[in-house]
Protein backbone atom coordinates (compact mmCIF):
# COMPACT_ATOMS: atom_id res chain seq x y z
CA UNK A 1 0.00 0.00 0.00
CA UNK A 2 0.96 3.91 -0.65
CA UNK A 3 0.49 6.17 2.03
CA UNK A 4 -0.20 9.63 1.50
CA UNK A 5 3.41 11.17 0.56
CA UNK A 6 3.83 7.44 -1.33
CA UNK A 7 5.73 6.01 1.52
CA UNK A 8 5.10 1.83 1.56
CA UNK A 9 2.73 1.13 4.82
CA UNK A 10 3.17 -2.19 5.64
CA UNK A 11 0.41 -4.32 7.40
CA UNK A 12 1.33 -5.64 10.28
CA UNK A 13 0.20 -8.73 11.72
CA UNK A 14 -3.02 -8.46 13.87
CA UNK A 15 -3.83 -5.44 11.74
CA UNK A 16 -7.35 -4.77 10.82
CA UNK A 17 -7.50 -1.62 8.13
CA UNK A 18 -11.15 -0.23 7.86
CA UNK A 19 -12.72 2.52 5.56
CA UNK A 20 -14.71 5.24 6.78
CA UNK A 21 -16.69 6.97 4.03
CA UNK A 22 -16.90 8.70 1.85
CA UNK A 23 -20.43 8.09 2.07
CA UNK A 24 -20.13 6.68 5.79
CA UNK A 25 -22.61 9.09 7.61
CA UNK A 26 -20.58 10.01 11.00
CA UNK A 27 -18.63 11.97 8.47
CA UNK A 28 -19.13 15.38 7.46
CA UNK A 29 -19.12 15.87 3.92
CA UNK A 30 -17.33 13.30 1.18
CA UNK A 31 -14.23 12.60 3.28
CA UNK A 32 -12.24 9.10 3.02
CA UNK A 33 -10.69 8.13 6.14
CA UNK A 34 -8.47 4.93 5.67
CA UNK A 35 -7.87 3.50 9.23
CA UNK A 36 -5.29 0.95 10.74
CA UNK A 37 -7.08 -1.31 13.89
CA UNK A 38 -5.50 -3.17 16.41
CA UNK A 39 -8.69 -4.48 17.78
CA UNK A 40 -10.86 -1.38 18.40
CA UNK A 41 -7.82 0.84 18.96
CA UNK A 42 -6.83 2.88 16.35
CA UNK A 43 -2.89 2.67 15.15
CA UNK A 44 -2.92 5.08 12.27
CA UNK A 45 -5.23 7.23 9.68
CA UNK A 46 -4.57 8.13 6.28
CA UNK A 47 -7.79 10.96 4.90
CA UNK A 48 -7.77 10.78 1.60
CA UNK A 49 -9.77 13.91 0.05
CA UNK A 50 -10.24 14.78 -3.88
CA UNK A 51 -14.45 13.61 -3.57
CA UNK A 52 -15.52 17.32 -4.00
CA UNK A 53 -12.92 18.92 -5.82
CA UNK A 54 -14.08 21.52 -8.33
CA UNK A 55 -10.84 23.52 -9.36
CA UNK A 56 -12.24 26.81 -7.25
CA UNK A 57 -9.13 28.41 -7.14
CA UNK A 58 -8.50 27.92 -11.08
CA UNK A 59 -12.25 28.91 -11.95
CA UNK A 60 -11.82 32.27 -9.76
CA UNK A 61 -8.71 33.42 -12.41
CA UNK A 62 -10.85 33.07 -14.98
CA UNK A 63 -13.11 35.10 -13.29
CA UNK A 64 -13.70 39.25 -12.79
CA UNK A 65 -12.55 40.90 -9.10
CA UNK A 66 -16.54 41.23 -8.91
CA UNK A 67 -17.28 38.08 -9.71
CA UNK A 68 -14.48 35.55 -8.72
CA UNK A 69 -15.65 36.43 -4.83
CA UNK A 70 -18.77 34.34 -5.13
CA UNK A 71 -17.37 31.22 -5.99
CA UNK A 72 -15.75 31.17 -2.54
CA UNK A 73 -19.59 30.67 -1.08
CA UNK A 74 -19.01 27.39 -2.46
CA UNK A 75 -16.18 26.47 -0.16
CA UNK A 76 -17.10 26.63 3.50
CA UNK A 77 -20.70 26.69 2.72
CA UNK A 78 -21.67 27.80 6.23
CA UNK A 79 -19.50 30.98 6.18
CA UNK A 80 -20.31 32.53 3.04
CA UNK A 81 -20.57 35.76 4.74
CA UNK A 82 -16.98 35.48 6.06
CA UNK A 83 -15.25 34.17 3.08
CA UNK A 84 -16.86 36.53 0.61
CA UNK A 85 -15.87 39.37 2.79
CA UNK A 86 -11.92 37.63 2.87
CA UNK A 87 -12.42 38.27 -0.93
CA UNK A 88 -13.89 41.53 -0.61
CA UNK A 89 -11.14 42.78 1.85
CA UNK A 90 -8.57 41.68 -0.53
CA UNK A 91 -9.45 43.33 -3.20
CA UNK A 92 -10.12 46.55 -1.15
CA UNK A 93 -6.41 46.46 -0.13
CA UNK A 94 -5.20 46.42 -3.56
CA UNK A 95 -7.59 49.61 -4.62
CA UNK A 96 -6.33 51.19 -1.46
CA UNK A 97 -9.95 51.33 -0.79
CA UNK A 98 -11.93 52.91 1.60
CA UNK A 99 -15.25 51.18 3.12
CA UNK A 100 -17.67 53.42 4.68
CA UNK A 101 -18.55 52.77 8.36
CA UNK A 102 -22.06 51.46 7.45
CA UNK A 103 -20.80 48.68 5.75
CA UNK A 104 -17.95 47.93 8.19
CA UNK A 105 -20.72 47.57 10.69
CA UNK A 106 -23.15 45.45 8.88
CA UNK A 107 -20.75 43.49 7.80
CA UNK A 108 -19.12 42.41 11.29
CA UNK A 109 -22.94 41.98 12.16
CA UNK A 110 -23.30 39.34 9.17
CA UNK A 111 -20.40 37.66 9.71
CA UNK A 112 -21.27 36.96 13.35
CA UNK A 113 -24.43 36.06 12.62
CA UNK A 114 -22.62 33.21 10.21
CA UNK A 115 -20.89 32.66 13.38
CA UNK A 116 -23.55 31.87 15.15
CA UNK A 117 -25.44 29.78 12.84
CA UNK A 118 -22.26 27.94 12.25
CA UNK A 119 -21.65 27.17 15.78
CA UNK A 120 -25.65 26.14 16.21
CA UNK A 121 -25.32 23.75 13.23
CA UNK A 122 -22.12 22.24 14.67
CA UNK A 123 -23.68 21.74 17.89
CA UNK A 124 -26.52 19.75 16.80
CA UNK A 125 -24.38 17.49 14.66
CA UNK A 126 -22.08 16.61 17.32
CA UNK A 127 -25.12 15.77 19.74
CA UNK A 128 -26.59 13.61 16.73
CA UNK A 129 -22.91 12.13 15.98
CA UNK A 130 -22.73 11.17 19.34
CA UNK A 131 -26.18 9.44 19.56
CA UNK A 132 -28.53 12.35 20.73
CA UNK A 133 -31.17 13.67 18.15
CA UNK A 134 -32.90 16.33 20.07
CA UNK A 135 -29.66 18.54 20.09
CA UNK A 136 -30.29 18.32 15.94
CA UNK A 137 -33.64 19.89 15.84
CA UNK A 138 -33.10 22.12 19.26
CA UNK A 139 -29.87 23.94 17.40
CA UNK A 140 -31.64 24.13 14.16
CA UNK A 141 -34.96 26.35 15.64
CA UNK A 142 -32.42 29.03 16.62
CA UNK A 143 -30.18 28.40 13.66
CA UNK A 144 -33.57 28.74 10.96
CA UNK A 145 -34.10 32.12 12.58
CA UNK A 146 -30.69 33.76 11.31
CA UNK A 147 -30.96 32.10 8.43
CA UNK A 148 -34.68 33.92 7.48
CA UNK A 149 -32.60 37.14 8.43
CA UNK A 150 -29.95 36.13 5.77
CA UNK A 151 -33.12 35.42 3.12
CA UNK A 152 -34.42 38.92 3.70
CA UNK A 153 -31.56 40.58 3.51
CA UNK A 154 -30.38 39.50 0.51
CA UNK A 155 -32.29 36.68 -0.98
CA UNK A 156 -30.12 33.97 -0.25
CA UNK A 157 -30.00 31.77 2.84
CA UNK A 158 -26.95 29.01 2.33
CA UNK A 159 -24.91 30.89 -0.48
CA UNK A 160 -25.04 34.92 0.39
CA UNK A 161 -22.88 36.89 -1.87
CA UNK A 162 -24.18 40.25 -0.21
CA UNK A 163 -20.24 41.09 0.05
CA UNK A 164 -18.87 43.27 -3.00
CA UNK A 165 -15.63 45.61 -3.66
CA UNK A 166 -16.80 48.86 -1.54
CA UNK A 167 -19.13 47.58 0.89
CA UNK A 168 -22.05 45.36 0.44
CA UNK A 169 -24.32 44.92 -2.74
CA UNK A 170 -27.15 47.27 -0.78
CA UNK A 171 -29.02 48.46 1.86
CA UNK A 172 -30.31 46.33 4.63
CA UNK A 173 -33.34 45.77 4.80
CA UNK A 174 -35.60 48.28 7.00
CA UNK A 175 -36.72 45.20 9.39
CA UNK A 176 -33.09 44.20 9.78
CA UNK A 177 -32.44 45.74 13.27
CA UNK A 178 -35.38 45.16 14.72
CA UNK A 179 -35.34 41.33 13.63
CA UNK A 180 -31.84 40.57 15.04
CA UNK A 181 -32.36 42.36 18.42
CA UNK A 182 -35.44 39.69 18.74
CA UNK A 183 -33.17 36.57 17.58
CA UNK A 184 -30.59 37.50 20.11
CA UNK A 185 -33.12 37.69 22.96
CA UNK A 186 -34.29 34.03 21.56
CA UNK A 187 -30.98 32.93 21.50
CA UNK A 188 -29.46 34.31 24.86
CA UNK A 189 -32.65 32.58 26.52
CA UNK A 190 -31.66 29.15 24.96
CA UNK A 191 -28.28 28.97 26.12
CA UNK A 192 -28.99 27.44 29.58
CA UNK A 193 -30.96 24.64 27.67
CA UNK A 194 -28.80 23.88 25.40
CA UNK A 195 -26.63 23.12 28.40
CA UNK A 196 -28.86 21.46 29.98
CA UNK A 197 -29.55 19.03 27.10
CA UNK A 198 -25.44 18.36 26.00
CA UNK A 199 -22.81 20.43 28.48
CA UNK A 200 -23.71 19.11 31.99
CA UNK A 201 -24.96 15.41 30.42
CA UNK A 202 -22.81 12.82 31.79
CA UNK A 203 -22.73 10.70 28.73
CA UNK A 204 -21.47 13.86 26.49
CA UNK A 205 -18.66 14.54 29.33
CA UNK A 206 -17.37 10.73 28.76
CA UNK A 207 -17.55 10.40 25.23
CA UNK A 208 -15.53 13.52 25.43
CA UNK A 209 -13.55 14.48 28.08
CA UNK A 210 -9.89 13.33 27.51
CA UNK A 211 -10.35 12.23 23.86
CA UNK A 212 -8.45 13.04 21.36
CA UNK A 213 -5.99 15.40 22.93
CA UNK A 214 -3.96 17.92 20.82
CA UNK A 215 -0.91 19.70 22.75
CA UNK A 216 -0.39 23.84 22.00
CA UNK A 217 2.52 22.73 19.99
CA UNK A 218 1.27 20.41 18.00
CA UNK A 219 -1.80 22.80 17.09
CA UNK A 220 1.12 25.64 16.16
CA UNK A 221 3.16 22.71 14.31
CA UNK A 222 0.34 21.88 12.17
CA UNK A 223 -1.06 25.24 11.60
CA UNK A 224 -4.09 24.77 13.28
CA UNK A 225 -6.17 27.15 13.78
CA UNK A 226 -9.65 28.50 15.28
CA UNK A 227 -11.92 27.27 17.79
CA UNK A 228 -9.38 23.91 17.33
CA UNK A 229 -6.55 25.67 18.34
CA UNK A 230 -7.80 27.68 21.02
CA UNK A 231 -9.02 24.75 22.71
CA UNK A 232 -5.42 23.74 23.08
CA UNK A 233 -4.32 27.33 24.67
CA UNK A 234 -3.04 28.46 21.12
CA UNK A 235 -4.11 32.31 20.90
CA UNK A 236 -4.87 32.83 17.10
CA UNK A 237 -8.40 34.99 16.59
CA UNK A 238 -7.60 37.46 14.08
CA UNK A 239 -10.62 39.48 15.09
CA UNK A 240 -8.20 40.26 18.34
CA UNK A 241 -4.92 40.39 16.85
CA UNK A 242 -5.23 41.88 13.56
CA UNK A 243 -8.59 43.25 13.37
CA UNK A 244 -10.75 43.84 10.66
CA UNK A 245 -14.01 45.92 9.20
CA UNK A 246 -15.81 46.80 12.93
CA UNK A 247 -13.72 44.15 14.80
CA UNK A 248 -11.86 47.13 16.41
CA UNK A 249 -14.94 49.45 17.56
CA UNK A 250 -16.50 46.29 19.77
CA UNK A 251 -15.87 44.53 23.05
CA UNK A 252 -15.43 40.55 23.19
CA UNK A 253 -13.08 37.98 25.24
CA UNK A 254 -10.40 35.50 22.85
CA UNK A 255 -11.78 32.09 24.28
CA UNK A 256 -9.39 29.69 25.49
CA UNK A 257 -8.84 26.72 26.85
CA UNK A 258 -5.46 24.58 27.47
CA UNK A 259 -7.50 21.08 28.23
CA UNK A 260 -6.62 20.03 24.15
CA UNK A 261 -9.47 17.62 23.92
CA UNK A 262 -12.73 17.15 22.52
CA UNK A 263 -14.42 18.28 25.65
CA UNK A 264 -11.85 21.35 25.54
CA UNK A 265 -13.13 22.36 21.63
CA UNK A 266 -16.71 21.74 22.28
CA UNK A 267 -16.25 24.37 25.61
CA UNK A 268 -14.44 27.10 23.40
CA UNK A 269 -17.21 26.94 20.80
CA UNK A 270 -20.44 27.14 22.88
CA UNK A 271 -18.33 30.22 25.02
CA UNK A 272 -17.80 32.08 21.55
CA UNK A 273 -21.27 31.57 20.59
CA UNK A 274 -21.73 34.22 23.73
CA UNK A 275 -19.36 36.58 22.78
CA UNK A 276 -20.93 36.83 18.91
CA UNK A 277 -24.47 37.60 20.69
CA UNK A 278 -22.23 40.27 22.49
CA UNK A 279 -20.76 41.75 19.42
CA UNK A 280 -23.95 41.72 17.81
CA UNK A 281 -25.83 43.57 20.39
CA UNK A 282 -23.04 45.80 20.97
CA UNK A 283 -22.89 47.25 17.11
CA UNK A 284 -27.33 46.27 16.28
CA UNK A 285 -28.03 49.66 17.42
CA UNK A 286 -25.16 52.10 16.26
CA UNK A 287 -25.38 51.38 12.34
CA UNK A 288 -24.22 54.39 11.45
CA UNK A 289 -26.32 56.49 8.70
CA UNK A 290 -24.53 57.05 5.41
CA UNK A 291 -23.38 54.88 2.30
CA UNK A 292 -22.93 51.07 2.39
CA UNK A 293 -20.82 51.10 -0.76
CA UNK A 294 -18.01 53.01 -1.86
CA UNK A 295 -17.58 54.24 -5.42
CA UNK A 296 -15.61 51.35 -7.93
CA UNK A 297 -14.86 51.55 -11.47
CA UNK A 298 -17.29 48.74 -13.07
CA UNK A 299 -14.18 46.54 -14.36
CA UNK A 300 -11.99 46.63 -11.24
CA UNK A 301 -8.05 46.08 -12.29
CA UNK A 302 -5.47 45.88 -9.56
CA UNK A 303 -2.17 47.26 -9.63
CA UNK A 304 0.65 44.82 -10.27
CA UNK A 305 1.45 43.15 -7.02
CA UNK A 306 0.60 40.48 -4.20
CA UNK A 307 -1.91 40.58 -1.52
CA UNK A 308 -2.99 38.79 1.16
CA UNK A 309 -5.63 39.03 3.47
CA UNK A 310 -7.08 36.89 6.72
CA UNK A 311 -10.34 36.57 8.15
CA UNK A 312 -11.69 34.72 11.31
CA UNK A 313 -14.24 32.45 10.10
CA UNK A 314 -16.06 29.66 12.33
CA UNK A 315 -13.33 26.93 12.05
CA UNK A 316 -10.21 29.12 12.08
CA UNK A 317 -8.28 31.55 9.89
CA UNK A 318 -9.01 31.96 5.90
CA UNK A 319 -6.27 33.61 3.77
CA UNK A 320 -7.03 34.82 0.30
CA UNK A 321 -3.71 35.01 -1.40
CA UNK A 322 -3.83 37.29 -4.58
CA UNK A 323 -1.30 38.22 -7.57
CA UNK A 324 -1.89 40.77 -9.87
CA UNK A 325 -0.77 41.40 -13.18
CA UNK A 326 -2.77 44.47 -13.71
CA UNK A 327 -5.56 42.65 -15.57
CA UNK A 328 -9.25 42.64 -15.07
CA UNK A 329 -9.16 38.69 -13.73
CA UNK A 330 -5.94 37.76 -11.26
CA UNK A 331 -3.16 36.34 -12.52
CA UNK A 332 -3.32 33.83 -9.58
CA UNK A 333 -5.10 32.65 -6.32
CA UNK A 334 -4.49 30.79 -3.60
CA UNK A 335 -6.91 30.17 -0.66
CA UNK A 336 -5.56 29.10 2.76
CA UNK A 337 -8.19 27.41 4.33
CA UNK A 338 -8.87 26.19 7.82
CA UNK A 339 -10.45 22.89 7.15
CA UNK A 340 -7.08 21.52 5.73
CA UNK A 341 -4.71 21.95 8.09
CA UNK A 342 -7.25 21.33 11.02
CA UNK A 343 -7.57 17.90 9.33
CA UNK A 344 -3.27 17.06 8.65
CA UNK A 345 -3.93 17.26 13.08
CA UNK A 346 -6.50 14.70 13.18
CA UNK A 347 -4.02 11.34 12.78
CA UNK A 348 -2.16 12.64 16.01
CA UNK A 349 -5.82 13.24 17.87
CA UNK A 350 -6.84 9.69 16.78
CA UNK A 351 -4.02 7.56 17.22
CA UNK A 352 -4.18 5.38 20.17
CA UNK A 353 -8.05 6.28 20.88
CA UNK A 354 -10.97 3.85 20.40
CA UNK A 355 -12.92 3.94 16.71
CA UNK A 356 -15.78 5.61 18.71
CA UNK A 357 -13.36 8.12 19.62
CA UNK A 358 -12.77 9.19 16.43
CA UNK A 359 -16.51 9.77 15.74
CA UNK A 360 -16.54 12.42 18.56
CA UNK A 361 -12.82 13.77 17.40
CA UNK A 362 -14.21 14.73 13.93
CA UNK A 363 -17.22 15.74 15.50
CA UNK A 364 -15.17 18.57 17.59
CA UNK A 365 -12.71 19.28 14.52
CA UNK A 366 -15.92 20.65 13.24
CA UNK A 367 -14.88 19.90 9.11
CA UNK A 368 -16.48 21.57 6.00
CA UNK A 369 -15.06 18.98 3.25
CA UNK A 370 -15.59 21.57 0.37
CA UNK A 371 -13.95 24.09 1.95
CA UNK A 372 -10.48 21.23 2.48
CA UNK A 373 -10.99 20.33 -0.83
CA UNK A 374 -11.96 23.65 -2.60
Amino acid sequence: MRGLIGEDILTEEGEFIINMGPQHPSTHGVLHLKIWLDGETVKRIQPNLGYIHRSIEKMSESLSYRNFIFATSRMDYLAAHVNNEACALTVEKGLQLEVPQRAKVIRTILSELTRLQSHQLWWGCTGLDLGGVTPFFYAFREREAIMEIFEETCGARLTQNYMVPGGIMYDVHPNFQKRVKDVMIQIKGKFEEYDNIMTGNVILENRLKGVGYLSKEDALSYGVTGPTARASGLSCDLRKSNPYSAYDQVQFDEILDTGGDCYARYMVRMREMRQSVSIIEQLIDNIPEGDFQAKTKNVIKLPKGEFYQRVETPRGELGVFIVSDGAASPYRIKYRSPGFSNLSALPIMAKGGKIGDLVAIMATIDLVIPDIDR
